[in-house]
């Protein structure tokens, strides 16, 4: 994970306010399933967040699920897709797990909500739009935690690849207090596969303290496992530990969640420094156990 050049995503700077149009979503439906309309912001980088420079109006379509079990108020997941966008398949089937868990999901498609394809994003010279995922994440946090069936305390994040990326980058103190209004955060984190793209500089206070489960594949290329070993014998050499807690899986490539990959096969993603690609494969094996990672993690820090 590299160290961000700028003192951005690694150090106290100061905040950007986000107006109350960025992060209050609008109900259309209400029941077991709400469809929502999510207010956030399009970023060209992090730096436009950094430098109060004002985003271009986005609204966001998700969609708001809630378990089969009545309650007056249920903790809640956001699941944040990978590069290829939402898929049922993927982001939608874990959604499923998670709301027969005890949790409401709440679920969308940065991508498609801009007017990007995976190919554009795959293809842009600067990089998936990380920083708009991130807006989005802490545009469906502020919904969430204003819902009056929703525990505004016990709210987590769940992310693929690109999610997966987004999903740690939530937890950095700096961003959270540059993105999100006032004092909400998000209670959990869990990050499958995810890009590694940035890390935290290792001084105090630079997580929420929210804990962070990373899942990764043994044979991941995209984020090497020696890579964010790394990075968290960094932190803890600089007596500032990261809050993450990883869970390697044998044999595992990148998106091994994803059952219409089949067999191992190498893509060649301008994503990837380099251009050097990666190998992908779904793995049922590998999916279910790290589902149920999943599930148990949030089980025990959202308690539902």
């Amino acid at each position: 994970m590299r160290r961000v050049a700028s003192r951005a995503l690694g150090v106290v700077v100061a905040a950007v306010a986000v107006g109350a149009a960025l992060v209050y979503g609008q109900v259309r439906d209400a029941g077991p399933i709400e469809r929502v309309t999510l207010r956030s912001g399009s970023y060209a980088d992090f730096r436009q967040v950094f430098v109060r420079e004002a985003p271009a109006d986005v609204s966001v379509p998700a969609t708001l699920r809630f378990p089969d079990q009545p309650r007056d108020r249920y903790p809640a997941v956001v699941v944040v897709h990978t590069i290829g966008g939402f898929r049922e398949a993927n982001e939608g089937w874990l959604a499923a797990e998670l709301r027969r868990s005890g949790f409401a999901t709440l679920t969308y498609d940065s991508f498609s909500a801009r007017g990007l394809s995976q190919s554009a994003v795959v293809g842009s010279r600067a990089g998936p739009p990380l920083a708009s995922g991130a807006a989005d994440a802490f545009a469906a946090l502020q919904f969430l935690a204003g819902h009056p069936r929703i525990a505004a305390d016990r709210i987590g994040i769940v992310g693929f690849s690109f999610g997966g990326e987004v999903a740690h980058l939530t937890a950095f103190e700096t961003l959270r207090a540059a993105m999100a209004a006032g004092s909400s955060r998000f209670a959990a984190h869990v990050a499958t596969y995810p890009g590694g793209s940035y890390g935290a500089r290792a001084e105090a206070d630079a997580y929420t303290g929210a804990p962070i489960l990373m899942l990764l594949g043994e044979k991941d290329e995209n984020l090497p496992v020696a890579k964010v070993e790394g990075y968290l014998a960094y932190a803890s050499g600089a007596s500032h530990p990261a809050p993450i807690t990883t869970e390697v899986y044998p044999g595992a490539f990148h998106a091994w969640t994803m059952p219409t990959l089949g067999a191992p096969r190498f893509l060649s993603h301008a994503c990837v420094a380099a251009g050097q690609g990666y190998t992908v494969a779904f793995d049922e094996t590998t999916r279910t156990k790290s589902t149920a990672d999943t599930l148990a993690f949030l089980q025990r820090h959202l308690n539902p």
